[in-house]
């Protein structure tokens, strides 16, 4: 069995929705205004997202969690976005399908913020 990564990804509704809808297997296409789709790889990068962007925009905010192998997750690489701790992955909205198809297990919700 190979190793896998854990990532993390704030969301709003919208998008959460799509995720359920799927089976909590798949993040959906992005939209043409959203050329790359960002996992971030630590849950407090992810909360101060959810927190601070998600629920002033949305109403409410998410953090997702999920796991994908990592000899896949080679490709890209890890960018920085800010501080030390403000890591995040750029996946091209064009390879979202088969990042999706190296997601191992279900994508689950961790926290929840109005």
């Amino acid at each position: 069995m190979s190793s896998t990564t854990t990532l993390w990804r704030p969301t709003g509704p919208e998008e959460l929705a799509l995720v359920e809808a799927s089976g909590w297997t798949a993040w959906p296409p992005r939209l043409p205004e959203q050329p790359i789709f960002y996992p971030v790889l630590n849950e407090d990068y992810a909360v101060r997202i959810a927190r601070d962007w998600n629920v002033p925009a949305s109403g409410v905010g998410y953090v997702t969690r999920f796991e994908v192998d990592s000899a896949f997750l080679e490709r890209y690489p890890v960018r920085q976005a800010g501080g030390a701790t403000i890591l995040e992955l750029w996946v091209p909205a064009e390879e979202l399908d088969e990042f999706n198809a190296h997601i191992v297990g279900r994508i689950e919700v961790v926290r929840e913020f109005r």
